[in-house]
C-alpha cells in the first residue's frame, strides 16, 4: 500500500509525486493515458523527421518557477533552449513588435512605432524587477499567500501604490492607452493577455498581460530542447529514481472515502489502490467533484457552486511541418519564436467579442511557434516545424466567416478551421501555405480525448478571469488544495493559481498532505506553528524551503 496516491501524471501531479517522495513517502501515480505529461507532450506524428509538441511548447512560468527550480531537473537530462527573439506582433504593411531578452532591442522596436514608447517600456519593466520577487512569491506559494502579499503591499506603496494597483487591474486595452503612445507596445501587452481567456476589455487583462510580457523580458519563453515531452521525462526520471510508481494506461474511475477520508481509488478496470495517507488528483475540478466522488461526501453548497464553474475558451491547434522557413513580410518576425497574428489592437477586440456572442472568428487571433527557430533539434536544417492555435467558443452558435461551421468539428469542419487559420498566417507571410508537406488538425474533442483534463480543448483548467482567482478559484471561499474529504488534495491547474507549466498547484498540494500528516503528532505550539505555515506566516521548521527564482 502506498502513502500516496496521484492521480494524473501532467507536470502538476509529477511535481506533486516527486515532493512526496523527497519526504520519504511510498508514491504511485495513476495516468489514464498511455504515456505520462499531460499537456507537456511531444511526438513524430505530423511528418516522421519534425517533432511537434501536442499541446503547450514554451515555458516562462518554468523558467521563472522555484518550485521547478529546486527539483534541479538538469541534473535529470532537461536542458532549455532559446529562440533568438523572444515573440513578435507583426502587421501586415511590415512593421513588427518585437519582445527580446535584451530591453535595449525591445524598447527601440516600440521606438520605432511612437518616439518615447520604449522609454514607457523601460518604466513598466523597472515597476516589474522592484515587483517580481513577490509577485512570484504570491503565484507559487499556497493561499493566502500572506507573506508576500504584506511584502508586496510595501512594495506597492513605493512604487506609487494605489495609483499602480489601478494600473494593474486595467483592462489591456486601456492600459496601453494610458502608457504608450503606439501600437508597438499595446500589441505586445494585448497579445500576451490573449494567452488566456481575458479579452482587451476585460478587467485585469492589463495585469496579465503585463505579468506575461515582463516574464518573456526576464526569462524569455525557453524550449525544452528535443520536444516538450523532455521536461516529463525529466520529472519522471526523477520520481522513478526515488523510488515512486508511475503507471500508464490505468483510469481512476471513483475515489474511495471512508468516514468521511479518502483511503484509495478504484480504476476503471475495478482495481483498488488504497493510499495509507493520502490522494492527490491532478485532475479538472468538475471531474474531481463530478465524478470521481460520490455526492454525499460534498457540502452542498460546493454543488451548487460548481455548476457556475467556467471553463476558459476553447482551442483550435493546427500542427505543420513546413519545407522551409515562414516568409514572413516583416522580417524581424522570423528570429521569434512566439509570433502574434492579429492585425492591430481592434481586431483582437473583434475577435474576443465573436467569441463572447459564440461566434467562429472570421479572422482568427493566432498564437504561432516557430520550434525549429527555438530548439533546432526539431526538424532537418532548413525547414520549420511549427504551429498555431487559437480559440473557439465552446458552444457555437454561428460562424462569423460565413461557411457554415457548427462545432461538430467532424473532418469537413477541422479542415474548413485549419484553412482559415492558414489563411490568417498567409495574410502576415505571403506564401506560407505552399511551404506546408504536413499538417495535423487538433480540435477542441481532439485535444480531450489526448488529455481529458482539457474539457473542450479548455488549457488552463478554468477561466482566468478575476471572478474564478485567488479565493474564488476553483469556486467560492477555496483557493486552497485542500478538499471537503480529508486526505484529498487538488493538485491540478484547477487550483490556485491556476495554469501554465510552474507545477505551484502540484507542489502546494503535496506541501498540504505532508502538513496534514505531520500535524496531529506535534505539540499544541507546534501545531500553532503549523497553521501559521499553512497561511504562509511562518516557515515550517520541516519543510525544505523552495528554491529562489532563477536569475
Amino acid at each position: 500500500m502506498p502513502d500516496a496516491v496521484v492521480i494524473g501524471a501532467g507536470p502538476n501531479g509529477l511535481v506533486a509525486a516527486n515532493l512526496l517522495a523527497d519526504a520519504g513517502w511510498s508514491v504511485e501515480v495513476l495516468e489514464e493515458q498511455p504515456e505520462p505529461g499531460g499537456g507537456v507532450r511531444h511526438d513524430r506524428g505530423v511528418d516522421p523527421d519534425f517533432v511537434n509538441d501536442l499541446f503547450s511548447s514554451f515555458y516562462p512560468l518554468a523558467a521563472a518557477s522555484p518550485v521547478l527550480a529546486g527539483l534541479r531537473l538538469q541534473d535529470h537530462g532537461l536542458r532549455w533552449s532559446h529562440a533568438p527573439r523572444v515573440l513578435a506582433h507583426p502587421l501586415p504593411d511590415g512593421r513588427c513588435a518585437v519582445l527580446d531578452r535584451r530591453i535595449d532591442t525591445t524598447a527601440a522596436s516600440l521606438d520605432a512605432f511612437h518616439p518615447g514608447d520604449g522609454a514607457a517600456w523601460r518604466g513598466l519593466h523597472e515597476v516589474w524587477e522592484r515587483l517580481r520577487p513577490d509577485i512570484l512569491d504570491a503565484l507559487f506559494t499556497p493561499f493566502p499567500p500572506l507573506k508576500a502579499t504584506t511584502r508586496l503591499a510595501l512594495r506597492l506603496r513605493g512604487a506609487g501604490g494605489l495609483r499602480l494597483a489601478r494600473t494593474l487591474v486595467l483592462p489591456v486595452r486601456r492600459m496601453g492607452d494610458e502608457e504608450f503612445g503606439g501600437e508597438g507596445g499595446r500589441l505586445l501587452l494585448a497579445g500576451s493577455a490573449l494567452h488566456a481567456d481575458l479579452a482587451p476589455d476585460a478587467a485585469g487583462s492589463g495585469g496579465f498581460g503585463w505579468l506575461m510580457a515582463m516574464l518573456g523580458q526576464t526569462y524569455g519563453f525557453p524550449v525544452p530542447v528535443g520536444g516538450a515531452g523532455a521536461l516529463t521525462a525529466a520529472l519522471v526520471h526523477r520520481l522513478r529514481a526515488r523510488g515512486g510508481v508511475l503507471r500508464c494506461g490505468r483510469r481512476v474511475g471513483r475515489i474511495l472515502v471512508r468516514d468521511g477520508r479518502a483511503v484509495g481509488v478504484r480504476t476503471a478496470d475495478g482495481d483498488t489502490v488504497a493510499a495509507r495517507r493520502a490522494v492527490l488528483a491532478d485532475v479538472s475540478v468538475p471531474a474531481l467533484y463530478g465524478e470521481l466522488l460520490e455526492p454525499e461526501h460534498l457540502p452542498s453548497q460546493l454543488l451548487a457552486d460548481l455548476r457556475r464553474f467556467q471553463w476558459d475558451f476553447a482551442t483550435f491547434k493546427v500542427d505543420w511541418a513546413l519545407d522551409g522557413p515562414v516568409p514572413w513580410r516583416a522580417e524581424r518576425a522570423a528570429q521569434a519564436g512566439t509570433v502574434h497574428l492579429a492585425d492591430g489592437l481592434d481586431e483582437l477586440t473583434r475577435f474576443a467579442a465573436q467569441i463572447a456572442m459564440a461566434q467562429v472568428p472570421d479572422r482568427p487571433f493566432s498564437l504561432f511557434g516557430q520550434m525549429t527557430t527555438s530548439d533546432a533539434s526539431r526538424s532537418p536544417r532548413g525547414t520549420e516545424s511549427a504551429w498555431a492555435y487559437t480559440h473557439v467558443p465552446h458552444r457555437i452558435r454561428s460562424d462569423a466567416g460565413d461557411e457554415g461551421l457548427t462545432g461538430t468539428w467532424d473532418d469537413h469542419e477541422r479542415n474548413v478551421m485549419a484553412d482559415r487559420v492558414e489563411r490568417q498566417v498567409e495574410r502576415f507571410a505571403p506564401g506560407f501555405r505552399s511551404l506546408v508537406r504536413a499538417r495535423r488538425v487538433l480540435a477542441p474533442p481532439t485535444l480531450q480525448e489526448l488529455d481529458a483534463n482539457l474539457w473542450g480543448g479548455a488549457i488552463n483548467g478554468g477561466t482566468t478571469a478575476l471572478h474564478q482567482q485567488l479565493v474564488f478559484r476553483p469556486v467560492p471561499g477555496t483557493g486552497r488544495p485542500e478538499t471537503p474529504v480529508r486526505g484529498l488534495f487538488l493538485a491540478s491547474a484547477g487550483a490556485h493559481p491556476g495554469g501554465g507549466v510552474h507545477g505551484a498547484p502540484g507542489a502546494n498540494a503535496a506541501r498540504a498532505a505532508l502538513r496534514r500528516h505531520r500535524a496531529p503528532g506535534l505539540s499544541r505550539m507546534q501545531r500553532v506553528l503549523a497553521r501559521r505555515d499553512r497561511v504562509g506566516d511562518e516557515p515550517d521548521p520541516g519543510r525544505t524551503p523552495p528554491a529562489p527564482p532563477a536569475p
